[in-house]
């Protein structure tokens, strides 16, 4: 019986958690996707070198480093090109 409670407590837990992890997944369709390029830009104008973008979770992955050198692990959503996750130093912008 304390078996089954411990069960249904993990259980419960671990479906409760889905929503969260699923919000970092874009779903926008692939017609709507904005090109890489025009991110790269965007990111160019406020002072980031662009190492890296790739598809991640249907986002643009992105890897960069400010003008500082501080470097910039972030998802985009393709369509918006707006941040939606955001890793490493804050740039002051």
């Amino acid at each position: 019986m304390v078996r089954n409670l411990v069960w249904a407590a993990i259980l419960s837990v671990c479906l409760g958690a889905a929503p969260v992890a699923a919000g970092e997944r874009c779903n926008v369709p692939l017609a709507d996707w904005q090109p890489r390029e025009a991110l790269q830009k965007k990111l160019a104008d406020e002072g980031w070198t662009v190492l890296s973008i790739r598809s991640d979770d249907g986002c643009y992955k992105v890897k960069a480093t400010n003008p500082r050198g501080e470097r910039l692990e972030a998802k985009y959503d393709p369509g918006s090109l707006e941040l939606i996750r955001r890793k490493g130093k804050d740039d002051d912008d």
